[in-house]
């Protein structure tokens, strides 16, 4: 395992099919303790070719986390976070949920498939910021990510 560190940039793909969402992430990471580097995909029938590394995304660097929108056109997030999961060369990824439902069923059913983390998205900026921001430092400063070597 390579621990973060602040001189080494952080992958971390969005997946999320809604364009505001992805600008309010991202906006929410731009000051994060360790460097980040972000890419997204809208789906997770492209998320899936982001990580096996296919077509267009053959040169991408494996993420060191996932933040996962659950309500997607093509392939869902449950979809995505089952097949990640069940991937023996993706399963280790740590993946956030990061959706608009707050339902207990929804949070659950996450849960049972092996996400790392639920965080139901605020609307606004600030509150957004507030939420996401320390979640994800914490992710990045004070664990371990079991990313590859590179």
């Amino acid at each position: 395992m390579k621990s973060t560190t602040a001189n080494r940039v952080i992958d971390i793909l969005i997946v999320d099919d809604n364009p505001g969402d992805v600008r309010l992430t991202a906006e929410a990471l731009k000051d994060c303790k360790v460097p980040t580097r972000l890419y997204t995909a809208n789906n997770g029938v492209e998320a899936m070719a982001f990580l096996h590394r296919r077509g267009e995304f053959a040169d991408v660097p494996l993420p060191d986390l996932i933040l996962l929108d659950l309500n997607m056109p093509e392939m869902n997030g449950w979809q995505l976070l089952a097949k990640v999961k069940e991937d023996a060369a993706l399963k280790h990824i740590p993946v956030v949920i990061l959706t608009g439902s707050g339902e207990r069923e929804d949070i659950v059913k996450t849960y049972k498939a092996h996400a790392d983390c639920y965080v139901p998205k605020p609307i606004d900026l600030e509150q957004f910021t507030k939420k996401v921001k320390p979640i994800v430092n914490f992710l990045l400063t004070s664990t371990k990510l079991p990313t590859e070597e590179r």
